[in-house]
């Protein structure tokens, strides 16, 4: 089954010294019945697409928890057996447990924010809470996720994780020109 593991630049790099992907809290997303209960006409790809935006907004909650990390969402794409992964509907409509880490030679794909977002997805970690617990009553929170989310996640092989984060470190654009 295809899962998406929400995460941080930092998660990136445990994960390259490891081999591994921590599964933070043994929660990812992925397409459930749920999910597509709600979509019933949309194709498998939509239905990934909306676990991925999950996942990236679990990311956004990860951020906020962890001062000093660099505010780019990043989202791991893995593949992993069906017997090991529990949906847990009533946590949300995509949310299933994934046990311990996922080996990063099950990794078929990262995504991860280009720098120019980086700005509205700090802003937006500071307020995912009040979205999520509906306390935006003027709907300004509600702007500042979507800004975050207006930008698309790049997506990356693999392989070229590590030259990414080279990058990123460099203050490169993440490969992208």
């Amino acid at each position: 089954m295809r899962v998406y593991l929400p995460g941080t630049l930092g998660t990136l790099r445990d994960a390259l010294a490891d081999g591994a992907v921590a599964v933070i809290g043994g929660t990812a997303f992925a397409v459930t019945g749920p999910l597509r209960g709600e979509y019933p006409d949309w194709g498998e790809e939509d239905l990934e697409y909306l676990a991925m935006l999950d996942a990236s907004r679990a990311s956004l909650r990860l951020l906020a928890a962890r001062d000093g990390e660099r505010g780019l969402r990043v989202v791991i794409a893995a593949d992993v057996p069906d017997a090991e992964v529990t949906p847990r509907p009533e946590a949300d409509r995509a949310v299933v447990r994934v046990p311990g880490s996922v080996p990063w030679s099950a990794v078929a794909s990262v995504h991860v924010d280009l720098p120019e977002a980086e700005e509205a997805v700090h802003a937006a970690a500071g307020v995912i809470d009040t979205v999520d617990l509906e306390l935006d009553e003027m709907g300004d929170a509600a702007f500042v996720l979507g800004s975050a989310e207006d930008f698309g996640l790049a997506w990356y092989a693999p392989e070229e994780v590590v030259h990414l984060l080279v990058d990123l470190d460099a203050g490169g654009d993440g490969g992208t020109g």
